[in-house]
């Protein structure tokens, strides 16, 4: 019994002498950048810039769906997406910028009303580059749609199309495919002037929403 007892206590003090192995933690994965693809900070920029001439000429307009970017071409289009709340805005890039270190993409107010981080100031997003330039201005023919929200979840499009259709009729989801993601954009209507996208676009303004008229594919 003694000799177990021996034994016992040589093995317990030879364990407690061993090195003991550090846990190894696998780093996080971190989402896969490409030449198409960025992640980073987004900021956005207002009233102080209201009028006042791009770096490709046109004149600013806080309430277009406009970017600034460092180097990407001018008139690109861009899907931003909140990675936080999963909203998604296509932006085209007309400025250069941001100029603060760690930030990728600097929005107009309108961009970021529409992501909801007007208030945050800056988030975290997903720059992704859309195929080639695209015109910067409507058509004059339509028809036309009216856009309330574009995401990267199918449920939240699903929810805020179940919360429109309570007041609105002519509610419907389109989706659009990338190489990198899929966005469900919510959309009310077909209209065949810009006048009349125009008109129903204010009164979901004033309900609170944030509309853009774009054409109908």
């Amino acid at each position: 019994m003694k000799r177990v007892l021996w034994i016992c206590l040589v093995l317990t003090m030879a364990w407690g002498c061993a090195p003991k192995r550090e846990a190894r933690i696998p780093p996080p994965k971190v989402p896969p950048v490409t030449p198409s693809v960025q992640y980073g900070w987004a900021s956005w920029y207002g009233r102080e810039f209201h009028g006042r001439r791009t770096s490709s000429g046109e004149v600013y307009n806080m309430y277009q769906l406009t970017a600034a970017h460092r180097t990407l071409p001018m008139g690109r289009k861009v899907m931003v997406t909140h990675l936080e709340n999963g909203r998604s805005v296509m932006v085209t890039i007309n400025d250069r910028g941001p100029f603060v270190r760690g930030r990728i993409i600097d929005l107009s107010y309108a961009a970021a009303r529409t992501l909801r981080m007007a208030e945050e100031g800056v988030a975290r997003v997903r720059v992704e580059v859309l195929g080639e330039p695209l015109p910067p201005t409507l058509p004059a023919e339509g028809p036309f749609t009216v856009q309330v929200g574009s995401f990267i979840r199918r449920s939240n499009a699903l929810r805020l199309m179940d919360e429109l259709k309570k007041v609105h009729g002519g509610v419907y989801i389109t989706e659009l495919k990338t190489p990198e993601a899929r966005y469900y954009r919510v959309r009310l209507g077909r209209f065949n002037t810009r006048e009349e996208a125009y008109t129903f676009a204010m009164r979901l303004a004033k309900d609170g929403y944030t509309p853009f008229i774009t054409k109908t594919e």
